[in-house]
């Protein structure tokens, strides 16, 4: 503990908060859109759908760290710097969401747990993919690699999936509540590759253990 006590300050002034306020920024601007614009339901989910895919691009810089290779001999666990990474975020993270739910009108606002799943599902999905673009390769700042991984999922999967597995439907769609049972599995899926791709590569522990 007083290892992670000791990093909770360097790595919180690591962390990429310029990229992460344009996103957060960009998120916002989307889903005030319908307020705006007087748009209806369809628009609003739409564009906060929109809003959380920005607010992920933000994450998918989160895992980067330039000094990586500096860094890798200390004796913290990789998956302990990536949750202390995630757990500084996390209050950023949950502010930005309730503005951006509370800029969505009322009446056109989508079902508050529903939605707040499919955020939570695609931020650890953005999470699990830094985490495993960290894992398997030594770039020490895979993000913008990982935001285009993120964007062409984004674009391509609601064209790839069947409708039998369709993910984004709308409010109004029969298959709303199956498809949010499907966003818990892919929330779980996340959850656990970011947890796989926290260890350490044994290649690399056998590397140190020789010298």
């Amino acid at each position: 503990m007083r290892g992670v006590t000791a990093l909770a300050v360097p790595v919180f002034r690591a962390l990429p908060w310029r990229v992460l306020g344009a996103s957060a920024v960009a998120g916002l601007l989307l889903a005030g859109l319908p307020r705006l614009l007087g748009l209806n339901a369809w628009w609003a989910l739409f564009l906060l759908r929109g809003a959380v895919l920005a607010f992920a691009l933000g994450l998918a810089f989160v895992l980067d760290d330039p000094a990586r290779h500096t860094t890798a001999p200390v004796p913290t666990r990789r998956w302990i710097r990536h949750a202390l990474r995630a757990a500084l975020v996390a209050p950023a993270a949950g502010v930005w969401w309730a503005g951006a739910v509370l800029l969505v009108p009322g009446s056109l606002r989508p079902p508050l747990a529903d939605i707040t799943l499919e955020a939570g599902a695609v931020f650890a999905v953005a999470l699990a993919v830094a985490a495993a673009a960290v894992h398997r390769t030594d770039e020490p700042a895979p993000g913008t690699l990982v935001a285009a991984v993120l964007l062409a999922s984004a674009a391509l999967t609601p064209l790839l999936l069947p409708d039998d597995w369709a993910l984004f439907v709308s409010v109004t769609d029969e298959r709303w509540g199956a498809a949010h049972d499907r966003w818990a599995m892919v929330l779980a899926g996340a959850v656990v590759v970011w947890g796989v791709c926290g260890a350490e590569p044994v290649r690399r522990r056998r590397l140190r253990a020789a010298f």
